[in-house]
């Protein structure tokens, strides 16, 4: 609880295999699985359903905002389909929005804002929630350099600040050198694991590049 995890490795290292497997949207073929005490492997189609609904947090790679929804109505759509009261939900989405720096932008469209600003609106959406873990699928592999540090600021944000578990699947040393600890898989295993420590993100981000070099594959897969 608390963590902030990032997941890294060449192409076919099992990396989104691992996080589908997490996210319920695949099933294992042996082992268990368990988050906040519960084993999401014997849950049955509508168990899993209610708990992808309450307990994860999804952030995607290239969005996945409804484009007929302002940026406010598709954050709260994640706590409408909970059942929320629309006077919570109001206050919900101007604190997170707060935090995130979007609230100028709720009323907008999403063919309206950048792509920065739409991984933001994301962010909130999966956070609204207070999931119990947030799973983050190569968060900043559509944005440009400045709007992904933002992003990026953005998550350090939630973690710090509201204590959210995430667990961020990436190929990128920079993006991975803001988390807290990072795990490399290498053929489905785990190969090695940094810890960030007291160490700087720049001295974090050293290190994570000397673990990475002799993983292989394409050097698309993991600089």
């Amino acid at each position: 609880k608390g963590e902030y995890i990032g997941i890294m490795g060449a192409s076919g290292s099992g990396k989104t295999t691992l996080l589908n497997c997490i996210s319920t949207i695949d099933s294992i073929t042996a082992g268990n699985i368990h988050i906040s005490g519960q084993d999401i492997t014997k849950m049955s189609e509508d168990e899993l359903s209610k708990f992808r609904r309450e307990q994860l947090g999804f952030i995607f790679q290239d969005f996945n905002l409804l484009d007929t929804l302002t940026a406010r109505d598709n954050i709260a759509l994640a706590l409408a389909i909970t059942g929320e009261s629309p006077k919570k939900i109001d206050s919900k989405i101007n604190k997170i929005s707060e935090k995130l720096g979007i609230r100028e932008i709720l009323n907008k469209y999403p063919y309206e804002i950048y792509g920065g600003q739409k991984q933001r609106i994301a962010c909130a959406r999966a956070i609204i929630t207070k999931p119990s873990l947030i799973l983050a699928d190569e968060p900043t592999g559509a944005l440009d350099s400045k709007s992904a540090k933002m992003l990026l600021e953005s998550l350090e944000t939630l973690n710090k600040a509201m204590n959210a578990t995430i667990m961020m699947v990436t190929h990128d040393a920079f993006t991975a050198s803001y988390a807290k600890r990072i795990l490399f898989n290498k053929d489905g295993k785990i190969f090695n694991e940094l810890i960030r420590g007291n160490d700087s993100r720049k001295e974090f981000f050293s290190q994570i590049i000397e673990v990475v070099s002799p993983l292989g594959g394409d050097q698309r897969d993991v600089f």
